[in-house]
């Protein structure tokens, strides 16, 4: 029944303004239950117990608040019934029918609950049983580019985005990352499936860091691990479950294509996509043959955490034509799209924009991130410095 001491905990870890508070505060005058999902380390925790400063934590990390919950369910919700932050709630999923009575019972009380997890399979399965219409939902992954200290960023694309390595200027981030990973071997991924052979499993983890930025091919992996294209399928679910990586899907106008034509796979966070391919330095990092499909990476990574963290609900795809016409990155805001192509280059040159040229609605808005300097290139296309991009608010 361990209450961690709000104090104690938050001076484990400086803390960092996180863009999601107001959304966060919004959400909790709307909703009897506030959910968040996202990666362990993410500072979902820290987050809770820095804004909302009333309520209870109890941690399902903690063996006694397991213990306590599967020796007296009625007893423990009882005791916790109101203005309570249950972390990690997907180790105990029959707790989401107790909140769902206890919501019931008091259906005006608006923030009542707020519930974190760390694994959408579990997590929204017994949202969608139980919680249905009475959970607002929110995203949280780790630092975003505007969130960190100045000096960090830079050194975050090759070396990571988690609050605790950039708290502690990511000394010992090798060791860090061979850390969560186990961790996530050992513990996520056992608690979702059983995977058979944990070697094969990292294996495919491995190769999707030597392949992040590119078009997903399963059948590729089957072959070259030397399993099924449907267990590499059931993989990959488990690692999008988990937010290790995200699909982006093609970008069609003909809806159906983007469920039958394959997406590219990236990682969350382009210092683990590092750490799996050795690269544990700058210089690794900007002479090494996979510059570039870091780059992109971590740049479609940062826009897909403001948008999550925003809460726009915008869709993020990529386009690839029969012809060769590619873009790396279209926004889809509904009323028009962001084109966005992505370049680690310092120089510019015509050709980069081509196929965004070549796209360009009226109504629509483009963009070349790179590593030089800001002009307006067309009337509707800007070169921009990719950290000057990511650090407007409106653009």
């Amino acid at each position: 029944m361990r209450i961690y001491d709000r104090i104690t905990f938050l001076q484990i870890m400086s803390y960092f303004k996180r863009q999601l508070e107001s959304k966060l505060l919004e959400y909790i005058t709307l909703f009897p239950v506030v959910g968040i999902t996202g990666p362990r380390q993410s500072g979902k925790s820290t987050l809770l117990l820095h804004t909302l400063k009333d309520y209870i934590y109890v941690t399902f990390d903690d063996y006694k608040n397991l213990t306590f919950f599967q020796d007296d369910p009625d007893g423990f919700i009882q005791q916790y019934n109101d203005r309570v932050i249950f972390d990690e709630i997907q180790r105990v999923p029959e707790l989401f029918s107790q909140i769902k009575i206890a919501v019931d019972n008091d259906r005006q009380n608006y923030g009542k609950f707020v519930v974190t997890g760390s694994s959408q399979f579990v997590f929204h399965k017994n949202i969608s049983e139980s919680l249905a219409g009475r959970i607002g939902l929110l995203s949280m992954l780790p630092l975003q580019f505007s969130e960190m200290p100045e000096q960090s960023r830079d050194q975050s694309i090759y070396s990571g985005a988690y609050p605790e390595l950039v708290t502690r200027d990511y000394r010992g981030s090798d060791a860090w990352y061979s850390s969560y990973l186990d961790t996530y071997l050992m513990k996520d991924v056992r608690e979702l499936i059983h995977v058979g052979d944990m070697r094969d499993f990292q294996r495919l983890i491995e190769l999707l860091a030597a392949n992040t930025s590119q078009v997903l091919n399963m059948t590729t992996y089957a072959k070259e691990i030397g399993v099924t294209v449907q267990t590499i399928k059931r993989w990959i679910s488990v690692l999008e479950a988990s937010y290790i990586i995200f699909l982006l899907p093609p970008f069609y106008k003909n809806y159906g294509k983007r469920i039958t034509k394959s997406p590219k796979v990236y990682f969350y966070d382009t210092g683990l996509v590092a750490y799996l391919t050795g690269i544990n330095n700058k210089e690794l990092y900007d002479k090494g043959p996979m510059a570039g499909a870091i780059f992109e990476n971590y740049l479609i990574a940062e826009i897909l955490k403001r948008e999550l963290h925003g809460g726009t609900h915008t869709r993020l795809y990529y386009y690839r034509s029969n012809a060769g016409v590619e873009v790396d990155l279209i926004v889809d805001k509904k009323s028009y799209k962001e084109l966005i192509e992505i370049k680690k280059s310092s120089s510019f040159n015509p050709g980069m924009t081509a196929s965004i040229e070549k796209l360009l609605e009226p109504d629509d808005k483009a963009f070349l991130l790179y590593n030089g300097r800001e002009f307006q290139y067309l009337k509707n296309i800007r070169v921009i410095n990719y950290s000057e991009y990511l650090l407007s608010e409106s653009i």
